[in-house]
C-alpha cells in the first residue's frame, strides 16, 4: 500500500505502523497536528487526514494493512 499525494507539510511526523496480522511495516507521514487531533479524539479521521487513503486510515485505526483487510473481508459471490 502506497500513498501517493502531494502535499506540503509545516511539520510532518512520520508514522511507522506495523500491520496486527502479517508483521509489514508501514510508513505513512502527517501533520504534526493533525496527528495530535486524532490523538485526542476530536474528530472523524476522514476529516482529519483527508490527504490520506482509506487504507491509510483504516490502518491507523485497526493496524491491519490493506491486503490483510482484504483477505478477512472481501466476499467472492
Amino acid at each position: 500500500m502506497e500513498t501517493c499525494y502531494f502535499r506540503k507539510f509545516k511539520n510532518p511526523i512520520e508514522l511507522h505502523i506495523p500491520c496486527r496480522l502479517c508483521g509489514k511495516v508501514y510508513t505513512i507521514t502527517v501533520e504534526k497536528e493533525d496527528y495530535e487531533t486524532y490523538k485526542s479524539g476530536m474528530g472523524y479521521i476522514q476529516d482529519i487526514f483527508p490527504y490520506l487513503s482509506a487504507a491509510d486510515r483504516e490502518l491507523l485505526i485497526s493496524q491491519t494493512c490493506d491486503e490483510c483487510w482484504h483477505k478477512m473481508f472481501d466476499v467472492e459471490f
